[in-house]
């Protein structure tokens, strides 16, 4: 049985860029099924299409042929359809875009593919240019406003994984924010104060669901204590 429903945002994009983009597929089209459809029943007209469903032989077998692979992603009622290179209808049906030059947003990620050092192209997995400035104004505002205690569990309340990229760029909001708060005579924020580290969670369920922070899609990333109660 073809599994396609993430169970998680964080799934998705784990499985999304380390499964599929990091192996080749980086020809994509992405969608929002319509409310009054039934997300299953498109789910197996889609993955039917496009013969999605097979097997890892009979993808080797269409690898050696020329013949492009496909896979099908859902979570909640978002979609992406990837190829890799090769012959398929799914060229000729879609208006598909390059992962390369044009990354998938999806709740306020950016997931593209770059090519490293070593000349190879690599999944990358950021925040959205937009939702990272917003993140970024938001903690420079607090930064002479609060305690050094209430930054930290600000930065705690942050909902994204921290995946490579993503560490990278909370490193630098904090860098800013410390900057300012020494300017203004403050303790600096720890580094502490940032998740650094990303286990793998369960994409389809098979492993015990976990509940993140991120999973809820809150504009700028984070929520306030308020938020929650």
């Amino acid at each position: 049985m073809y599994r396609c429903v993430a169970q998680s945002v964080e799934g998705f994009v784990q499985q999304l860029a380390v499964a599929y983009i990091s192996r080749g597929y980086w020809f994509y089209v992405t969608g929002r099924l319509p409310e009054h459809k039934d997300p299953s029943s498109i789910d197996r007209k889609l993955i039917e299409r496009y013969g999605i469903a097979a097997s890892k032989w009979q993808r080797a077998r269409r690898k050696r042929a020329g013949t492009a692979n496909l896979q099908y992603l859902r979570h909640d009622r978002f979609f992406v359809i990837l190829a890799t290179h090769g012959t398929q209808r799914f060229f000729q049906d879609e208006p598909f875009r390059d992962v390369r030059e044009d990354p998938i947003r999806f709740h306020g990620y950016s997931i593209g593919c770059g090519k490293g050092t070593d000349g190879r192209w690599h999944a990358s997995v950021r925040i959205h240019a937009e939702e990272y400035k917003c993140l970024k104004a938001f903690f420079l505002d607090l930064a002479t406003h609060r305690s050094v205690e209430e930054l930290a569990r600000e930065f705690q309340l942050v909902r994204f994984a921290p995946f490579a990229r993503v560490r990278r760029q909370m490193l630098n909001i904090l860098r800013a924010v410390n900057r300012v708060t020494k300017e203004a005579g403050f303790e600096p924020v720890p580094v502490t104060a940032i998740r650094l580290h990303r286990r793998p969670v369960g994409v389809f369920g098979s492993w015990p669901k976990l509940a993140h922070r991120h999973d809820v899609p809150e504009s700028c990333g984070w929520r306030s204590p308020r938020d929650r109660r």
